[in-house]
């Protein structure tokens, strides 16, 4: 009997225990080590090609801030990036200004939305959004 009811729940418990695996594995990421761009579709822009040609200068700017703050990390790597982004400006105190505003919005954001996920995130941070203005 003992041997019976093993077997039994041998049988029952093996494939649940392998599907069970299955079920809560995640997705791989579809780019990994790659960072993850903004999909702005510039065929939609009034101007295509000025489009493209912006872009390909803000990812040239921002290649060219992350090279020169690599190897520093935390608040020193922010600090870097903010001014070799605004390195270039006609007046990089103002852009290094406008940034900090812009962080401390999303941090506000944030701490307004904490805890909530899918569209009831999505709908308060359009919110916050909306309450900037």
């Amino acid at each position: 009997m003992k041997l019976a009811l093993t077997i039994l729940t041998a049988t029952l418990v093996a494939p649940l225990l392998a599907t069970s695996a299955s079920v809560y594995a995640q997705a791989p990421k579809a780019e990994t080590g790659k960072a993850q761009t903004r999909h702005f579709d510039c065929s939609k822009a009034k101007d295509p090609k000025a489009c493209e040609e912006r872009l390909a200068k803000l990812r040239e700017r921002r290649e060219k801030a992350r090279k020169a703050c690599e190897g520093k990390a935390g608040a020193e790597h922010r600090e870097c990036m903010e001014k070799s982004w605004c390195a270039d400006e006609k007046d990089p105190a103002k852009c290094e200004a406008n940034l900090k505003a812009r962080a401390e919005q999303r941090e506000k954001i944030r701490a307004a939305c904490k805890g909530k996920t899918g569209e009831e995130l999505k709908s308060c941070i359009r919110e916050q959004h909306g309450a900037k203005k």
